[in-house]
């Protein structure tokens, strides 16, 4: 049993054309007496910054997911990954970016369509981006 655990939150509908999944804190049931160590999970938090996006890549494997509310394959992505967050490699940081919104990042690293998946380096540089795929391609595109 967990604490708390974080992972993407259903998107079961968007408030605007700008909406990006957001992110949910859920506790588990009352620890028994005796607690099992915690299980590791990947991460997954909203872009906020070059700067922290640099400071994600330095300290591990990060992935940027570029999103739009309007789009039915990153909506399906998001319910995938939803359903099976516990599936996607621990290790993994993923980062969701507004692709409406986030023009520069778009141009950093040469995104040019909705549901883009952005491997980054320790310095914050795509070494690798794909499209779709789900939990099983973020696992292998994501694989070092």
């Amino acid at each position: 049993m967990h604490a708390l655990s974080v992972r993407l939150a259903a998107v079961a509908a968007f408030v605007s054309a700008s909406s990006l999944p957001v992110l949910a804190q859920t506790a588990a049931p009352e620890a028994p007496a005796v607690a099992a160590p915690a299980e590791k999970r990947a991460v997954v938090t909203n872009f906020e910054s070059d700067a922290q996006l640099n400071d994600l890549a330095a300290k591990g494997r990060t992935v940027v997911f570029f999103f739009a509310s309007w789009c039915p394959n990153c909506r399906a992505t998001v319910t995938e990954l939803n359903a099976r967050w516990a599936d996607v490699n621990p290790d993994l940081t993923l980062v969701i970016a507004d692709y409406d919104k986030e023009t520069a990042l778009k141009s950093r690293y040469g995104v040019t369509y909705q549901d883009t998946f952005v491997l980054l380096d320790a310095k914050g540089e795509g070494v690798k981006s794909w499209n779709s795929g789900g939990v099983d391609g973020l696992n292998a595109n994501s694989a070092l």
